[in-house]
């Protein structure tokens, strides 16, 4: 065994490793289906509010209104990402060696629901430049801890809930969880934006998000059950576990072109904060279209996520990604090039099942390459790595719109998903197959 890899029960007299691994998958499948609730209300709920903040539609448009900027628009999303370029890293050198980390998910997952009120209470409490520098902080103080809770709520699933059944699991509460954001997106639209409801109706929307994500992170509290892994790392130094990254990197070659597609497909958000806004120039904008518009891109998601998820666990999720990269790419081509009502519905259609795929296949591909005890830093590193592109990709975004107009933005977008398509292909195994080869 690696030497920097420590049992949890090294102690004279406790059973073997053999034994402790048996143990702990018993307590795996003895509680699976408590466990299976906690992550499926948690999962649920926090799709639900998660999505409404995370949509391209609510909080672009509402940068966009109370700035007037497309750079500021890329600068927000660009600051959101930024924030989970390190934090993932930090957050898995904070957990890896321990053997519970559910009291660090609530703290992480806390301040992450905690910036979403943040972003609401802005609207009624600022105006002018401090609501606009107020937002970007709390977009970047929300990028911080989501990059964070990432790592953490990663290793919980995959702690708790076996491979066979992760597919069907972020199926159904990203589909139920996307249902409900759905209808809400197309309720807040028409109901709390266009009314401009209490008097920020955008504020409204987002502390909807805040409530609903906060009751998913109660019940996984109170639900889950986590067991000790047999074994664990040693707590190492944040600069010495830096230092281990190419190790992780290239003793996996399928794994390191995985990163690469990664990166790739996340240099293709790039295009993400100027959908609605390419929309909004070519056809007049209402509350009640942008409601619709969230409500194709949100349905999407929650529709498509049943196909993605038994999709995965039949076949690995290789194939999921190649689909949703397909997708997303597909329908950015047909939002520029057919402005009809009814070929925009369908974009956006297209563009929530792309890259709901995307998200559930990326983040399940990465539970299954390499040993369990480098799990956590292994999220961390692609978690890292995707962080980068997507925060370089809105902010170059933002100034590319401007200066040369969306076209331009949009064939960029659909470049960089072409390329990692392309290297999905040809470079990139199935990690479930190969390990099951290797035994």
């Amino acid at each position: 065994m690696d030497a920097k890899i420590e049992s949890t029960a090294a102690a004279a007299g406790e059973p073997d490793l053999a034994v402790r691994e048996a143990q702990y998958e018993k307590f795996v499948w003895d509680n699976l289906r408590r466990n299976y609730l906690g992550n499926y209300l948690h999962g649920m709920l926090g799709m639900t509010g998660f999505r409404l903040v995370n949509a391209p539609t609510f909080l672009p448009a509402y940068l966009h209104m109370i700035s007037g900027s497309n750079a500021i628009v890329g600068l927000g999303l660009a600051l959101q990402q930024v924030g989970g370029v390190i934090s993932p890293i930090f957050g898995a050198s904070k957990i890896e060696h321990r053997t519970k980390v559910m009291p660090a998910a609530l703290w992480m997952g806390g301040l992450a629901r905690t910036a979403v009120l943040g972003i609401a209470l802005s609207g009624w409490l600022l105006k002018g430049n401090a609501l606009v520098a107020s937002i970007l902080g709390f977009m970047l103080m929300f990028g911080i801890f989501m990059g964070a809770q990432r790592v953490v709520f990663s290793l919980l699933m995959a702690k708790v809930i076996p491979i066979s059944r992760r597919g069907r699991l972020q199926a159904w509460r990203n589909a139920t969880g996307s249902l409900i954001a759905a209808g809400l997106a197309y309720f807040a639209g028409r109901y709390f934006i266009g009314p401009n409801l209490f008097g920020n109706g955008y504020g409204t929307t987002f502390v909807f998000a805040f409530i609903l994500t906060t009751l998913g992170l109660w019940a996984l509290q109170f639900l889950l059950k986590e067991p000790e892994p047999p074994t664990t790392r040693t707590q190492g130094r944040f600069r010495d576990r830096l230092r281990e990254f190419p190790r992780l990197i290239t003793e996996d070659r399928d794994y390191a072109f995985f990163l690469v597609v990664q990166m790739l497909a996340s240099t293709g958000r790039i295009a993400t904060p100027f959908y609605i806004l390419y929309v909004s120039a070519s056809v007049h904008m209402t509350g009640k279209l942008l409601g619709l518009l969230s409500l194709a891109f949100i349905g999407a998601d929650a529709l498509s996520n049943l196909v993605w998820g038994y999709l995965g666990d039949k076949t690995g999720f290789r194939l999921v990604l190649l689909f949703s990269i397909l997708a997303w790419a597909a329908s950015t081509v047909l939002l520029i090039e057919i402005h009809e009502p009814w070929a925009i519905f369908l974009a956006f259609f297209g563009l929530g099942a792309g890259q709901s795929g995307y998200m559930m296949s990326a983040q399940t591909m990465i539970l299954e390459f390499g040993p369990r005890d480098d799990l956590p830093m292994r999220i961390a590193v692609s978690a890292t790595a995707e962080s980068i592109t997507a925060t370089l990709a809105p902010l170059i975004g933002g100034q590319l719109a401007d200066l040369f107009g969306y076209d331009m933005v949009f064939g960029i977008s659909i470049g960089m998903l072409a390329a990692g398509l392309l290297l999905l292909m040809v470079a990139v195994k199935e990690p479930r197959t190969a390990r099951l080869a290797a035994i």
